[in-house]
């Protein structure tokens, strides 16, 4: 069943308008008809299954049928905080993160970093992100879109992170996959957990114990180097799975 995001604002009563480039999605890529079945949700923990109505200028008009529990999202927020990659890794980090449950994604300027974006181009950047959050998060079934932040120093990543009840930054000089597993497990559903990545390069050794100084937990994901569009997802697949419920 196809899937779309609006705001609280776009529900009114027992009907929901859609509007902006979905309405062309659906009815000149999707073909959807008066009478054709689809899930909205508005962003706020809620989901309606719908019924189309019909299409009038600019937008769709949905007739809600059914108001159904969200139960899509994991019980702690997972924030990733992803050092700048290469090409269009980030656009496959983001749909793939978005699909494992983070809540937010923040692109960090790291020392190793080759990509070095300046203000013109981080907006487009960022801008394209979020789309590709919000279709993930379609596609995925999300009662949420996480959002894609705009690009932090490695310095205010931390700062960012100080918020949040856990932070852990895998490093491949680290050893102690027992310890690592201890401490996942020590993650309660309900905590806030930041996950610290690095470029293409890694971390600098004095990145990590910064990091570390400030509070984060430096942890192994074993002995194979792992890329950092494979990292980040790694640690998320961990997550998702300790975390889900039900």
């Amino acid at each position: 069943m196809h899937h779309f995001f609006v705001t609280p604002s776009q529900v009114e009563g027992t009907r929901i308008y859609i509007e902006g480039t979905d309405v062309n999605h659906m009815k000149n890529v999707l073909r959807m008809k008066s009478g054709e079945k689809l899930m909205v949700s508005d962003g706020n923990n809620k989901k309606y299954l719908c019924e189309v109505l019909f299409y009038e200028e600019g937008r769709a008009a949905v007739t809600i049928l059914e108001e159904q529990e969200a139960d899509t999202e994991l019980a702690s927020h997972i924030y990733l905080f992803q050092g700048l990659p290469k090409g269009d890794k980030m656009e496959l980090i983001v749909q793939k993160a978005v699909e494992l449950g983070v809540h937010a994604i923040i692109p960090v300027a790291t020392r190793r970093a080759v990509v070095k974006l300046d203000e013109k181009k981080a907006v487009k950047r960022i801008e394209r992100w979020n789309g590709i959050a919000k279709s993930a998060a379609e596609q995925a079934g999300r009662a949420v879109i996480p959002e894609v932040g705009e690009v932090q120093s490695f310095k205010e990543a931390l700062k960012s992170a100080e918020a949040l009840d856990v932070a852990l930054i895998p490093y491949e000089l680290c050893e102690g996959m027992e310890a690592t597993r201890e401490l996942i497990h020590s993650i309660r559903p309900g905590q806030s957990v930041g996950i610290f990545i690095g470029p293409e390069g890694g971390f600098e050794k004095d990145e990590v114990e910064d990091a570390v100084r400030r509070g984060a937990f430096p942890i192994t994901l074993g002995r194979r180097i792992l890329r950092t569009e494979t990292a980040g997802l790694a640690m998320l697949s961990i997550l998702m799975f300790e975390l889900e419920q039900g």
